[in-house]
């Protein structure tokens, strides 16, 4: 008998056993209560402190919250954000630059700008590849510990070092609290809760589905149907709000949010109100920190000072896993675990987070909610062109004059929002093609950019519209290079939960890093992703791919 099985025979547990010290130094990171699903924003704390995670401290986590330590651990490791570090490793440098390589930084010069800091800067910073971290318009983008920098070049981002500039703030040109109700603000919550709740709840429905008010995170699911169809379900109910946009391009919820947070916030309350949610969860990508301080002091302010009766509402912090954008697989890293999304049914309407019925919306449909109510269906409908209608928000990067997040009417063609809303296509650049749904959108040839904008226009194409984050392509990109970057992206942010995925989005990859393609084999695994993955990313990884093989032929 091994001596660690006469260890086990004597009522010793199997594995390591946390030590006082480290119990000691756990507890600063703790609530006063433990939650197990704190678990994440735990991680967060010891990161923030540390620099990574020890391995130590993961199993003193694991006992203050009567876990195994392997299940600490692989949510730790799941997440792109965290560095678990074990006993016989190095610790990451103090500081970390981190430099987006997704497409409109790719092709804004991305690789060179990595291949300058690794010359420029020594051994005590750290230079990490990171996807889409939500600023295309300001491609090329560098992050010096939380603080982002757009238009980014060696100078700038050395010299954030040299100054210390290393902590995102909260936006300065937010509308806060005091001038959002000077303004009116919260004024048609009020009336709403003065109301009979019977009547005015069928009324607020009816006005969204009139307004034909439908999901702007991707999904496109008709707003004021979900709304009837949670609050058919008997309680308590809870509301998640998805605000970790990670489509490559997409970046339309942090600007509003900069903006006018009391809009949402106030959308978010009568969507509360109006369906009977009984605990609100705001889900925030970690790479909009100064968002994340915005909200925190905003959402303080407003318990201080509320408009009604407010139901408890938490903000959470996402950890770097594109996955999460995926609603279910938000739900389950609400919940302290690994971002891997449910298979359906249940669906999260009727059995979501923490097993209660959920209504699931991204923040930009909240945002839409007071001015609808306000103005009417009409008024929203009365935009619109190409036989379609409402407004659309548009996150345009690449060879635009003017990118940035545009409001537009439904159903604009990509010419037509290139000239009349960015300011035409960059000098000395003929249009080549564009992706009208970031990278899980598809890839159109410029012959196509008469097409309206809006959701299922796109279908008969193999593209959609998706959050609408479109980026506009040139005479001087390849179209392959900007297929395989998708690729490499999908393939990096798979949950690995279904092998289609997992193993199907590597394969594809690498075989597209060939000089030529073997089309007929990547076919065949497009058609597998498609077919077998549990959710939309493995599902809708083929699309830039199969565009590029079937409308720029010419690059093959």
């Amino acid at each position: 008998m091994s001596a660690t099985a006469r260890k086990r025979k004597n009522g010793q547990k199997k594995g390591r056993t946390a030590l006082n010290a480290d119990l000691e130094e756990v507890h600063r990171y703790l609530d006063e209560q433990p939650r197990r699903d704190h678990l994440i924003e735990y991680l967060h704390r010891i990161q923030d402190a540390l620099g990574h995670l020890p391995a130590h401290l993961l199993v003193a986590l694991a006992h203050e919250l009567r876990l195994a330590p392997t299940e600490v651990y692989e949510v730790a490791s799941f997440y792109h954000h965290f560095d678990v570090v074990k006993e016989d490793e190095t610790p990451p440098p103090a500081l970390t630059v981190r430099v987006c390589d997704s497409i409109s930084c790719a092709m804004a010069g991305a690789e060179t700008l990595i291949a300058e800091l690794q010359h420029a800067l020594g051994e005590g910073v750290r230079i990490q590849r990171v996807p889409c971290v939500g600023r295309c318009d300001q491609a090329p983008v560098g992050v010096v510990g939380t603080q982002a920098l757009g238009k980014a070049n060696t100078s700038k981002l050395c010299d954030a070092i040299e100054h210390d500039d290393r902590k995102a703030h909260a936006p300065s040109n937010a509308k806060r609290l005091d001038a959002y109700c000077n303004d009116g603000g919260y004024q048609l919550l009020r009336k709403l809760l003065s109301q009979d709740q019977d009547k005015i709840r069928e009324e607020v429905i009816q006005t969204l589905e009139d307004a034909r008010l439908r999901g702007l995170g991707g999904a496109g699911f008709p707003a004021g149907r979900k709304w009837r169809i949670v609050h058919g379900y008997p309680g308590p109910r809870l509301m998640a709000v998805n605000i970790d946009e990670g489509e490559p391009g997409t970046f339309k919820d942090r600007y509003f949010l900069e903006r006018h947070p009391h809009r949402f916030f106030e959308g978010m309350l009568i969507a509360a109100h109006v369906v009977g949610i009984d605990a609100i969860y705001i889900y925030l990508r970690d790479e909009y920190a100064g968002v994340r301080e915005l909200l925190t002091e905003e959402l303080d302010k407003l318990r201080q000072n509320p408009p009604c009766a407010l139901p408890p509402i938490e903000l959470r912090r996402g950890a770097g896993a594109y996955i999460c954008g995926e609603e279910s697989a938000m739900i389950e890293s609400i919940e302290g675990k690994r971002g891997m999304p449910r298979l359906r049914p249940p669906y999260i309407a009727e059995r979501g987070l923490f097993g209660q019925p959920t209504l699931e919306h991204n923040m930009e449909t909240l945002y839409w909610v007071p001015e609808i109510l306000d103005k009417g269906a009409d008024w929203f409908l009365s935009h619109g062109r190409n036989g379609r209608q409402g407004l659309r928000s548009f996150s345009v990067s690449g060879r635009v004059k003017q990118p940035g997040v545009h409001i537009a009417p439904a159903g604009i063609s990509l010419r037509e929002l290139i000239d009349e809303y960015c300011g035409g296509i960059l000098d000395g650049h003929t249009l080549k093609g564009y992706l009208p749904g970031g990278a899980s959108g598809g890839i159109l040839p410029a012959s196509l950019a008469d097409l309206p904008l809006d959701f299922d226009t796109l279908n008969d194409h193999g593209c959609f519209i998706g959050s609408a984050a479109v980026i506009v392509l040139s005479d001087r990109d390849n179209v392959r290079d900007v297929a395989l970057n998708a690729m490499r992206f999908f393939a990096h942010e798979s949950c690995g939960q279904c092998t289609p995925c997992r193993v199907g989005t590597e394969k594809a990859a690498t075989l597209m890093a060939h000089d030529a393609w073997d089309k007929p084999l990547l076919e065949e695994l497009c058609q597998v992703m498609e077919d077998a993955s549990i959710c939309g990313l493995g599902q809708a990884a083929p699309n830039p791919l199969r565009c590029a093989m079937k409308y720029f032929p010419e690059e093959f």
